[in-house]
């Protein structure tokens, strides 16, 4: 049995039962959870060993993870504050900023449209090397020339891949500064966040769990159960559906536990973080954390969680929900509550806010599951908390 680590404030022990049935009952290998309350933390809890893949180095607090898309959480945050700051125009094409990207039928192609997934850009006619996607040229460069896959504006589908060259290179030319660098000295620094788009060379020993696909012991409740489950998996398996194409924009896959890989500034899929950042980052949207003011302000707490994309997902293949960067509580993504908003990172991970409860919650883990959106382990951890916040 996994010796759990860590503390629970009175009334959240359904969290800590959960998270040890976790390891007991759904395969899981290393993790760590933790809740945040109006500011305070009140969840904190580890346990297992930091590599998935061997070893016997227990998880210690400070363990961090590869939360794949789970960064791209962190990334909204960032054009939305700029957006709050006076920066950068939501409505603006995108092509204000960054002239380049208006070839191949872009120029109306707005800012907003990047953050709800509705620019028509979720492949690339020529998928980059994994080499190509971290050097920061090849990506922006390919997103800029690649011609939209439907007229943007008029339909959603999920840009698992490049989002990262989207963002990361719209962010550098507002700010002049790389968005790994813009995180590091405006969120991550002054709230004390263990929490890096680009992880430093300083960080890279024996801080960072390696992580492995493992198969759950019980079948994934994946939250894509609001289409034939038939549909979801010839998507998947088809090498010319938009679906598959979205996820091999680098291929072949890019090894996550490569130092380069993890250093590369990567928005959409390579952000490293604990489970204590994620939450402490979502409180830090919602409310002041620490004497450190809140992030968002109302207008943009409200942009965030405002549905902006519903429906069918020409990606994922199932109805999905998003604000502006953000996935929103539905069938596809199961947050705590109706006005939660959040994001999953593939096969594990998911940070979260419900300003209504003043709730914040972040999981990481080390084990890949075969889950987009709804990994088990973390419904789990969610079910839990709504029983811990009820009773």
């Amino acid at each position: 049995m996994v010796d759990v680590q860590g503390t629970v404030t009175d009334g959240f022990e359904p969290v800590r039962d959960a998270f040890a049935e976790n390891f007991a009952r759904r395969g899981e290998r290393g993790a760590a959870v933790a809740v945040y309350r109006d500011g305070r933390k009140v969840v904190d809890l580890w346990g297992g060993v930091r590599d998935a893949d061997g070893g016997e180095e227990p998880w210690q607090h400070g363990t961090a993870q590869i939360v794949r898309s789970a960064t791209k959480g962190v990334a909204a945050a960032v054009l939305l504050l700029l957006h709050q700051r006076g920066q950068v125009d939501l409505d603006a094409p995108v092509g204000t900023y960054w002239p380049e990207f208006k070839a191949a039928g872009k120029e109306r192609v707005l800012v907003r449209h990047l953050l709800s997934h509705r620019a028509g850009l979720p492949a690339l006619d020529v998928p980059l090397t994994p080499a190509q996607a971290v050097d920061g040229v090849s990506g922006p460069a390919a997103v800029a020339a690649q011609a939209p896959a439907w007229e943007p504006g008029t339909a959603h589908g999920y840009h698992a891949q490049t989002y990262s060259w989207l963002l990361g290179e719209l962010v550098e030319r507002i700010t002049g500064r790389s968005i790994g660098r813009w995180v590091a000295q405006e969120m991550a620094g002054p709230l004390g966040l263990d929490l890096w788009i680009g992880l430093p060379e300083p960080e890279q020993a024996g801080r960072v769990g390696r992580m492995t696909d493992i198969e759950a012991p019980e079948a994934p409740s994946s939250g894509l159960r609001v289409r034939p489950k038939q549909a979801v998996t010839d998507a998947y398996s088809d090498p010319e559906s938009l679906t598959r194409r979205a996820f091999a924009a680098i291929s072949p896959a890019a090894d996550e536990n490569d130092p380069v890989y993890r250093a590369a500034e990567l928005p959409a899929s390579a952000g490293i973080a604990t489970a204590d950042a994620l939450a402490r980052f979502y409180a830090s949207l919602i409310g002041d954390v620490d004497g450190v003011r809140r992030l968002f302000a109302p207008a943009t707490l409200t942009l965030a969680r405002t549905e902006e994309s519903a429906g069918p997902d020409k990606v994922l293949v199932v109805n999905t929900r998003f604000g502006l960067g953000y996935m929103l509580h539905g069938p596809a993504s199961p947050l705590l509550a109706p006005g939660s908003f959040g994001h999953p990172g593939r096969g594990g991970s998911l940070a979260f806010a419900d300003p209504e409860s003043g709730v914040s919650f972040g999981y990481v883990t080390n084990g890949m599951q075969k889950n987009v959106t709804a990994d088990p382990r973390a419904q789990a951890l969610v079910r839990a908390l709504a029983r811990a916040l009820t009773q």
